[in-house]
């Protein structure tokens, strides 16, 4: 019954990373940390080599599957899928209604997450607080880099899918936000929506190759250079409060029309709808479009009334979910059975 139990809560913890990384700007990689399973979780991926293959075939698929850790890894991936899967459409649709509290919500569990982390090293002294300050730059510098052209050479696709899952699997850095940054956001959206077979087997390989190789410098580093790590990642998470900041005026949206998409100035909708919202209270009126914010700046909530016509920016409502999203970490973490310091 422990047993079921234990893992069952995995599973618990793999919806929460999948729910983070549908959200653009919000990573898995924070979930795992303070849910208490992210080292387990790099000493799982670090471990996958061919050594599990000759495990299978002179040990048997039960200490192949030991090994591997497989219990663990199938009920996160089993968590992380199903809460891709059930809550795409649901936060597609809160960041097209209701993008205020959603945003305040992850920015209270943000701050929360950085207490929590912080709390995890053991001594801050120079070269913890040098890393902590490296992490925050690092993520604001990422933040307001402008995009780049869009990409469909292989080869491109195939390091950008390297680079982006490395971000995912660490706290504060959002794989999709990378994407993005490199170019290849279009890209990659128009491929799952066409079943572009090519292009999603490129990425999927640099994904998966880019995840065993980081994950075993990860592993590296938690073992010689912990606290410093730690530190680096308390940055990671800082910095990366710029991006989930509640108001934000719209620069550049991803526009989808007839399975093609392609970045846009959001000026050129701007002379018809005042803002995103406005569009999607109308969508009817350009029902081949689709329309998603990717590059936009910080406003204060004035600001962000003046800017879409005197709409409501809901300080109370994001003051309330921040609130939500700030207790919801030490309820995870007061209920969390596996700390950090019990993983292999």
């Amino acid at each position: 019954m422990q047993f079921i139990k234990n893992y069952f809560l995995v599973f618990l913890k793999g919806l929460g990373m999948g729910a983070a990384d549908v959200v653009p700007g919000v990573s898995g990689g924070t979930i795992a940390f303070i849910t208490g399973i992210y080292e387990e979780l790099i000493n799982t991926i670090s471990g996958i080599n061919l050594g599990l293959l000759k495990t299978l075939k002179s040990e048997g698929f039960k200490s192949f599957w030991n090994k591997a850790n497989g219990n663990f890894l199938l009920a996160l991936l089993a968590g992380i899928a199903v809460s891709i899967l059930s809550l795409a459409k649901v936060f597609k649709y809160l960041l097209h209604e209701h993008p205020i509290q959603l945003w305040a919500f992850f920015f209270g569990l943000i701050i929360a997450s950085i207490l929590y982390m912080g709390k995890q090293v053991e001594k801050w002294d120079v070269k913890s607080i040098f890393a902590m300050i490296v992490g925050t730059a690092a993520v604001v510098t990422v933040s307001v880099m402008p995009a780049m052209s869009n990409s469909e050479n292989l080869l491109y696709l195939f390091i950008c899918g390297m680079i982006a899952i490395s971000a995912m699997i660490l706290p504060g850095i959002s794989g999709s936000f990378i994407l993005l940054i490199l170019g290849v956001y279009p890209t990659i959206l128009g491929a799952v929506d066409d079943m572009d077979v090519k292009i999603l087997a490129v990425v999927a390989a640099g994904c998966g190759i880019g995840l065993l190789a980081f994950s075993r410098a990860l592993k590296w580093v938690f073992k010689h250079h912990k606290a410093v790590t730690i530190a680096l990642l308390t940055g990671f998470l800082i910095g990366s409060l710029m991006k989930v900041w509640p108001w934000k005026a719209t620069d550049t949206v991803s526009v989808k029309k007839d399975h093609q998409v392609a970045l846009v100035d959001f000026s050129e909708f701007s002379k018809d709808y005042q803002s995103l919202s406005a569009f999607h209270q109308n969508v009817e009126l350009e029902e081949a479009i689709e329309l998603t914010p990717i590059e936009e700046h910080n406003v204060s909530p004035q600001a962000y009334s003046e800017i879409n016509s005197g709409e409501k920016n809901h300080v109370i409502f994001a003051i309330l979910f921040a609130i939500l999203g700030f207790s919801l970490i030490f309820v995870l973490d007061k209920f969390a059975p596996n700390k950090e310091e019990a993983a292999p």
